[in-house]
């Protein structure tokens, strides 16, 4: 891990603040160089008097909170957000002796501010969490909108809750500390806003790019905060994505499995008369620009892909989706397997890197 003298962002862009509305409620999300030294602000804000802060980065990329503090330090990765993880955190907070008045701090990707906020969400049955997210992942997406899971044996964020966070700072020096695997890895939840709202990003700034992704996601949390209608929308490209990384046992990342779900997504809404050939090409052209797979993996097996999505949890009523159309994104219930199946076949493969 490389040290803030030698990866921090010179202090040149002003941070954007984006608000999330939610009735009798909301909460600020801060993005740019150096907002995680605003943490010991927001901690008074909310009237904490101790902190426990996860940290899955080292010391000098941890804050100071400001107040007495526990640091508990984490593991980035989908085989550490567990029930157990979980559970640890929880008899952490109650050594500490953390109460209801006090807060609980995320620092890290998007599967420790996963663990880390269903652990508030459930500790004294509910204290208030502040999300410091250290990956473009997490800044983009997981930090933001209240949702919290953990991951069982049979899928992947099938135990959670919704628990929205006192603040989200999103401190862009993080994200100079990443390797450059994991920083496109960042850039598949972007591509996907391309196609539920948030028009074409590409070329953009990156800072801007975190801010727009986040501003839609904010108006689609703000009109839906339980998954109720519009927030499937969301989850655009997630149905195979998610598949995907538990066929590969992670070896394909998130948003590198979110990259070949939506190009996917843009192959089976064409199979299904919803697209024609221009915007189902768009689809690879948008995720192919942000250096994003595109491909399946060269090994995946088709009928194991499908038994997984079965398990996705928009599915209500067979294979669910939510994929573009005449009027936009949308969820699409009972799509034929035959339809997925063909579909899957069609698409060309590659060989995922492992490392």
């Amino acid at each position: 891990m490389t040290t803030p003298a030698t990866t921090t962002t010179p202090p040149t862009v002003a941070p954007r603040r984006i608000d999330v509305s939610l009735p009798g409620r909301g909460y600020p999300v801060h993005i740019g160089p150096g907002v995680r030294h605003s943490l010991p602000e927001v901690v008074a804000a909310i009237g904490a008097r101790r902190v426990a802060v996860v940290s899955a980065r080292p010391p000098e990329w941890t804050p100071d909170p400001g107040v007495p503090s526990l640091v508990v330090p984490a593991r980035d990765g989908e085989r550490n957000k567990t029930l157990a993880w979980v559970g640890e955190l929880c008899s952490r907070f109650a050594e500490f002796g953390l109460g209801r008045s006090d807060a609980v701090v995320s620092c890290g990707g998007g599967t420790t501010t996963d663990a880390v906020g269903l652990a508030a969400a459930l500790y004294h049955r509910g204290v208030p969490v502040i999300h410091l997210p250290t990956s473009l992942l997490a800044q983009v997406d997981a930090s933001v909108g209240g949702k919290t899971a953990v991951n069982l044996p049979q899928g992947k964020n099938l135990v959670g809750a919704y628990w929205q966070p006192s603040a989200v700072l999103c401190d862009t020096d993080y994200l100079q500390t990443l390797p450059p695997r994991e920083h496109v890895n960042g850039l598949g939840e972007i591509a996907r806003c391309h196609f539920i709202g948030a028009g074409d990003l590409r070329g953009l700034p990156l800072h801007e790019q975190i801010a727009a992704s986040v501003a839609l996601k904010a108006s689609v949390v703000a009109a839906d905060e339980r998954d109720a209608g519009p927030r499937h929308l969301l989850n655009y490209g997630h149905t195979l994505g998610h598949a995907l990384e538990r066929a590969t046992d992670f070896a394909l990342r998130h948003g590198e499995a979110v990259a070949v779900g939506t190009v996917f997504a843009g192959r089976l809404a064409g199979a299904l008369g919803r697209i024609g050939p221009a915007r189902v090409t768009e689809h690879t052209a948008v995720v192919e620009g942000y250096g994003l797979p595109a491909r399946l993996p060269a090994d995946a097996d088709v009928a194991a892909l499908i038994a997984l999505m079965r398990l996705d949890k928009k599915a209500t009523d067979g294979l669910t989706f939510v994929l573009d159309g005449p009027r936009g994104a949308e969820l699409v219930q009972d799509v034929p397997e035959q339809v997925v199946a063909d579909a899957l076949d069609a698409m060309p493969r590659e060989p995922v890197a492992r490392a």
